[in-house]
């Protein structure tokens, strides 16, 4: 396949074309197939050639398909983004023109990966050059991949085996990876509701049900939507493949805070396995109301939990590891009514820089607000008091 000539590579995607074959038409536009390392097949003006083999717009998007390898031989990503956004408007086209049929569904997905990918080099190759704004040609790119989407989403019409819908998750995905790498997050609101409203949303590929669960979970995750964030990442991790190491790990790395948030810490054996292991004193600290060791530990992994974008939801951890340094006071003390003084005194070996009475009510009304302690504060006697009945309720029943 590498060493393939032009007719003989046009004539494998007439035969397809003619037989309806989308899978292998799949194949012979995808830039994972062996026939782009066919030096015969790098071609920086092929108009001609497919203009005689093919009628409009098989032969624009044949002729850019092939430029685009050309492109790609010269490490010109700016070039094969261009080339690939041909063959993907050629292909919107071609796929809005027909009509009961779904057959050419396995085409759209190479073509839009791929343009998603050139779309990510051409970025990196035009931020080296001091050109364009970061994430632009992405942009663009997401704005073509809609384009198809709209194609699947109207197609009301068909029978359900012949309906476009299949093809609208894979784009959701597509479009879910482009928005979280540009930061455009209020743009999944609208992908989510389509697919929720979906009647046939969970007879998808487990594959491409997983990956939309995990993008969706983070989402919910920097909403505040904890326990939706719980759902949707734990399907994703136990439902993804035990030999996807990288992928299970990618998973935890935002299941992990959650699951902490909701009071649930991860097992040592587990963040080793993963080579999570930054996590491990974090949680440890949170589990002991140990407010000295979770600052230490945020900040020796800083970068880390920068990195993975997770450093500001594990700074909402404070405030639990508050709730169990105090529920720890309440232990030794074993009585309803509390002195402020004694968090005070707490606090202070916290190091909690300029901490008084007023900072130590101020944290004490903030977990009453949020449910974590049941109780009130008597500004009288000065003294936290406590239902007699599960004054520190279990985090899981309170977000």
């Amino acid at each position: 396949m590498a060493h393939i000539s032009l007719n003989q590579f046009l004539q494998q995607v007439e035969d397809a074309i003619n037989n309806r074959d989308g899978g292998t038409l799949g194949e012979l536009l995808s830039f994972k197939d062996p026939h782009i390392a066919s030096p015969r097949l790098q071609l920086e003006s092929p108009e001609a050639q497919c203009e005689r083999w093919f009628e409009q717009p098989w032969d624009e998007l044949l002729a850019a398909h092939l430029r685009c390898t050309w492109a790609v031989s010269n490490h010109d990503f700016i070039e094969a983004y261009g080339c690939q956004t041909v063959v993907t408007q050629a292909f919107t086209k071609l796929f809005q023109s027909q009509k009961d049929e779904n057959w050419s569904l396995p085409i759209m997905f190479s073509v839009c990966l791929d343009l998603r990918l050139f779309a990510n080099s051409a970025d990196i190759q035009l931020s080296r050059k001091g050109r364009g704004k970061p994430g632009e040609t992405l942009e663009k790119a997401a704005d073509l991949l809609m384009g198809c989407f709209r194609v699947c989403a109207s197609d009301n019409r068909a029978a359900p085996e012949d309906s476009k819908k299949w093809g609208m998750l894979n784009l959701v995905n597509q479009l879910f990876k482009i928005y979280f790498k540009i930061n455009k997050l209020h743009l999944c609101k609208p992908l989510i509701r389509a697919i929720d409203s979906l009647p046939i949303r969970e007879k998808f590929s487990l594959s491409q049900l997983i990956t939309y669960r995990y993008y969706v979970g983070r989402k919910a995750m920097f909403d505040s939507d904890f326990k939706g964030a719980e759902e949707y990442l734990t399907f994703a991790f136990q439902r993804c493949h035990s030999s996807s190491r990288k992928n299970k790990r990618l998973i935890l790395i935002y299941l992990l805070p959650v699951k902490m948030l909701l009071g649930h810490m991860p097992k040592v054996e587990l963040l080793r396995k993963y080579e999570l292991m930054q996590f491990a004193d974090v949680a440890k600290a949170v589990s002991t109301g140990n407010l000295l060791k979770l600052n230490e530990a945020l900040e020796q992994h800083e970068a880390f939990f920068i990195k993975c974008g997770v450093y500001l939801i594990l700074e909402k951890l404070k405030i639990i590891t508050y709730r169990n340094l105090f529920k720890k006071v309440y232990l030794i003390q074993k009585t309803h009514q509390l002195p402020v003084e004694s968090f005070v005194t707490v606090l202070k070996m916290m190091e909690v820089e300029d901490v008084d009475s007023d900072e130590a009510q101020c944290i004490l009304a903030n977990l009453i607000f949020e449910g974590k302690i049941k109780g009130y504060i008597s500004h009288q006697h000065q003294k936290l008091v406590v239902s007699k009945q599960n004054p520190f309720p279990l985090l899981s029943s309170i977000l």
